[in-house]
């Protein structure tokens, strides 16, 4: 298990010998999430970063549990000296402090309504010898299992030449996921396993390369879920488990009519408590 320290913070050699003086903005963000890494003491067990290639361009496919998975991959990829432009929705770029932060660290927005711009944004960066991240699950998983990924991951390696790194995250959605408060808790483990690449074959066609993507994050994902070092501490916290191990996680099957129901805009919309009643809660509570 690795906890960020205070030398870590402040190492001059964390991003190589020589880093790229435009990449400033995003190594100092990375310096600030060690620091709020140190001071909550979030225990990482990081494998398989020897996977991701020194030089050159790679996609990084991965699961998605919790709001900050992007910030826990990026240290997959750190110990190689490369820095992950993450693939994001648009609405992110649009957020008065967010915005400016993701444009300075180059990650990539992504319309879900015109798409290819961003596809073609990425396969540009990874032609330059970027590595691309991408949670081609395109939104987080409830179930906190891998659903139904979208071709885009697969399409993007094919039409650049790339590796995909399937990768699994697991214990962020203890922080902050969807559906549940978030909650800084100290000393929670978090788990960031990176795989072999996956190299499209001669001629080899999307689905066949989506299909081999998805079955590695899946395997990859068990190992991390079955080798967690903290399990729940009672029968209330069991929810951030998956069902299939004994957690109350929705199953994978009513995560997706969960889902079909918001895409389609027919999800109740739950009234927000005013602040006079927020004033009577509080009294109650005295």
């Amino acid at each position: 298990m690795y906890t960020a320290s205070w030398g870590d913070v402040v190492r001059r050699d964390l991003f190589g010998r020589s880093p790229d003086p435009r990449d400033r903005p995003y190594r100092f963000i990375i310096r600030l999430c060690l620091v709020v890494y140190r001071l909550f003491g979030f225990r990482f067990d990081v494998r398989g970063a020897e996977h991701v290639p020194a030089t050159g361009g790679a996609i990084i496919s991965s699961n998605h549990v919790s709001f900050f998975d992007f910030t826990f991959l990026g240290l997959g990829a750190l110990p190689q000296h490369r820095l992950v432009r993450f693939m994001a929705k648009a609405a992110v770029f649009d957020h008065w402090l967010a915005g400016p932060a993701m444009r300075a660290m180059k990650h990539i927005p992504v319309d879900r309504k015109a798409g290819t711009a961003a596809f073609e944004s990425a396969v540009r960066a990874l032609k330059d010898g970027e590595v691309v991240g991408i949670f081609p699950e395109a939104t987080i998983s409830t179930s906190f299992t891998v659903k139904d990924i979208k071709a885009g991951v697969a399409r993007m390696a094919v039409e650049s030449g790339v590796p995909i790194i399937p990768a699994a995250v697991w214990g962020g959605q203890r922080i902050a996921t969807k559906g549940h408060k978030v909650v800084f808790r100290r000393g929670v483990p978090v788990t960031v396993i990176l795989g072999e690449p996956i190299v499209a074959e001669p001629g080899e066609k999307v689905q066949p390369l989506l299909r081999r993507t998805k079955a590695a994050m899946e395997a990859l994902l068990d190992e991390a879920q079955r080798t967690y070092p903290d399990a729940p501490a009672g029968p209330d916290d069991r929810w951030w488990q998956p069902a299939h191990l004994g957690g109350t996680a929705p199953t994978p099957e009513a995560a997706a009519a969960k889902d079909a129901v918001r895409a389609a805009g027919k999800e109740p919309k739950t009234k927000k408590p005013t602040l006079v009643a927020r004033a009577k809660g509080l009294v109650r509570r005295r």
